[in-house]
């Protein structure tokens, strides 16, 4: 369905059951975005706030808080869509098959914006009067949460070098001048990012749109990574099967089916302490100097309605729109990267922190197998639009297990697990730029990579439970090993207090392992250039992965712990040890288990946690006569 605007779309899920309405005053201080968490963990519909405290506005959330509402809202274009971006991979199709993608050119079509006039966006309202949403309790402000930021490119204005993007915007806060400041922050490889870096190049304002609410085309629009050359508002068409209709007002450019547009613009010559901000990797983001928008207008439509989200641990309502994502972008990596058959992006490790990949290991199709081929599908990944900002890589040759699904985590960690070669299948980039949310490395936008690239038949097999001595053979400070997944130990460690003492305790357990459990080594005794398999059926050998937590029955508990504390808490040049090491050509490797610290350090963000008063006041919106009651 074309849905002219999000009031549309919210009366069509209304309509189908797919809505609830919250009649109660509810308050936008923490107490919304704890009812959006928990109605979406009970994958309930989505809400509507129609009294909130302190706005005139109406509030709507858990729009995508399911995959099959996701796609119901997108039910009628995601097949066109699939069948136009597969042409790029495969660009005989449409001569071979007409027939078949008949309705591409109507498609298209839609994708061509239209300008007209404001409409009903002839509201004016002021920053103070908008819902002033707060998430986490150390937020350093209200944020909106589901804005589309758009911007021109100041070498080539119009609208075919414009960039929509999802960034989110601190409303006031630190030291933001109320109802004249936003802060804007955006991560590295943004396209905003771009145009900023121009604007300060010519030393010159960019001006800035932002646009909250609209069809929901065009907020998955403006998370959507694009191919270069393809602009986001003409992407939000044709995803909407509705023209993306604009004007201009005082040089901004106005989205006219947006319920809500804020423009102003960003001095290139001034910052200011943006956050913190309870982000998607589960932490918080510091505070740190971002671009501030100085604001001219605030614009709504009658009958505005205000979409938001809340993030955080994942997964979240964020992770059904990644997963529409992966569905629609899935083919694109292929045809870009040939001999890369699939990539993932693990939702439940953070995104960034950790991707995994199939693809075709063919430059020496005998024996002995080892990954070449895939170090150079590797680097093309890490080169490669936002997926460069992967700090894991793991990395497999298709033809080893066909038929082996992308998505299942567990699965590609224990192929990936059976056959690594921890003398071989380490790659490590040791200083370059990492996502912004991510604190684990060096600094901010500062860390280390690792590629782990597999290929050729299994080495060993993996435990499935904790060998009977490895609990006497910790060092004191070090206990309560448990098995996460097949081959993975997880060990409670002492509390990292800084690098120096924080390697200590790491050698110091691989010191008394390596004692303990010689024949480990044994079967890799040829050093950096071994060809044998790695390990024998004694001590360790069937424990791949060893990883230092604070707390091993939180990471043991189920896989997303797992994922999320070993990969949203670890640097890969700093954090990583391994039995019997050795550094060979400056390569580095090791002949037994790897060694993960995944502590929590001191320089890392502080984990979100919710207020418990809010909680108990989240309860009573629940009882029963409630609106919220039965939901969660």
């Amino acid at each position: 369905m074309a849905y002219a605007d999000l009031r549309e779309a919210l009366d069509d899920l209304a309509r189908t059951g797919q809505l609830r309405r919250v009649t109660e005053e509810v308050d936008p201080y923490l107490e919304m975005a704890e009812i959006q968490r928990r109605v979406h963990a009970a994958q309930g519909p989505a809400l509507l706030f129609t009294r909130v405290k302190g706005t005139d506005f109406p509030c709507a959330s858990n729009i995508y808080g399911t995959r099959d509402r996701t796609r119901y809202l997108f039910r009628n274009t995601l097949e066109p869509i699939k069948a136009l971006l597969g042409l790029k991979q495969d660009p005989l199709a449409w001569i071979r098959s007409p027939g078949a993608h008949a309705g591409i050119p109507w498609a298209a079509l839609h994708a061509l914006p239209r300008k007209t006039g404001r409409g009903q966006l002839d509201q004016v309202t002021s920053l103070s009067r908008l819902p002033q949403i707060t998430s986490w309790p150390k937020d350093g402000g209200p944020y909106i949460t589901l804005p589309q930021v758009y911007s021109e490119h100041p070498d080539q204005p119009g609208l075919r070098h414009s960039n929509l993007g999802m960034y989110r915007i601190q409303m006031s806060g630190g030291e933001y001048q109320a109802e004249k400041e936003v802060g804007l922050h955006y991560q590295i490889h943004r396209g905003l990012g771009g145009h900023h870096h121009a604007a300060i190049a010519r030393g010159e304002k960019l001006k800035v749109s932002i646009f909250v609410g609209g069809p929901p085309a065009h907020a998955l629009a403006a998370v959507m990574p694009l191919p270069e050359g393809m602009p986001e508002i003409y992407f939000a068409g044709l995803l909407g099967g509705r023209r993306f209709r604009y004007t201009r007002e005082n040089g901004h450019m106005l989205s006219t089916d947006a319920d809500f547009v804020i423009t102003g613009s960003i001095d290139p010559a001034r910052t200011l302490p943006e956050g913190p901000f309870g982000d998607h990797l589960g932490y918080y983001s510091l505070a740190h100097p971002f671009p501030v928008m100085d604001v001219e207008c605030v614009y709504h439509r009658r009958g505005a309605i205000w979409p938001f989200t809340v993030v955080g641990r994942p997964p979240q309502e964020d992770s059904h729109l990644s997963e529409l994502i992966h569905e629609l972008a899935g083919p694109v990596v292929p045809a870009e990267i040939p001999g890369v058959h699939t990539v993932h992006a693990v939702e439940a490790a953070g995104v960034h922190p950790l991707l995994l990949a199939l693809a075709a290991e063919r430059y020496v199709p005998y024996a002995p197998r080892r990954p070449r081929e895939l170090l150079t599908h590797a680097n093309a990944i890490l080169g490669f639009g936002q997926l460069s900002l992967a700090k894991y890589l793991l990395i497999a040759a298709q033809e080893d297990q066909r038929g082996l699904d992308i998505r299942d985590v567990a699965a590609v960690l224990r192929h990936v697990l059976e056959r690594a070669d921890w003398r071989h299948d380490l790659h490590f980039q040791t200083r370059t730029t990492m996502d912004t949310l991510d604190y684990s490395g060096t600094g901010l936008n500062a860390g280390s990579k690792l590629v782990v690239a597999v290929a050729g038949p299994k080495l060993r097999d993996l435990a499935l439970d904790i060998p009977s001595a490895l609990a006497g053979s910790l060092p004191p400070g070090f206990s309560e090993p448990r098995m996460a997944l097949p081959g993975v130990a997880v060990v409670s460690a002492p509390p990292y207090r800084d690098p120096a003492s924080g390697l200590a305790d790491a050698m110091r357990l691989v010191s008394a392992l390596e004692n303990a459990f010689p024949d480990s080594l044994a079967a890799a005794s040829t050093g950096g250039n071994g060809t044998g398999a790695v390990g024998t059926e004694k001590g360790l050998s069937g424990i791949s992965l060893i990883v230092l937590v604070d707390n091993s029955a939180f990471a043991a508990k189920n896989l997303d712990n797992f994922l999320w504390t070993t990969f949203t808490r670890s640097n890969p040049a700093r954090d990583i040890q391994g039995l019997g090491a050795f550094t060979e050509d400056k390569h580095w490797g090791c002949r037994g288990s790897m060694v993960i610290d995944a502590r929590i350090k001191p320089h890392h963000a502080p984990p979100l946690e919710t207020d418990p008063d809010v909680d108990k006041r989240v309860d009573a919106l629940a009882a029963p006569g409630k609106s919220l009651h039965g939901l969660y």
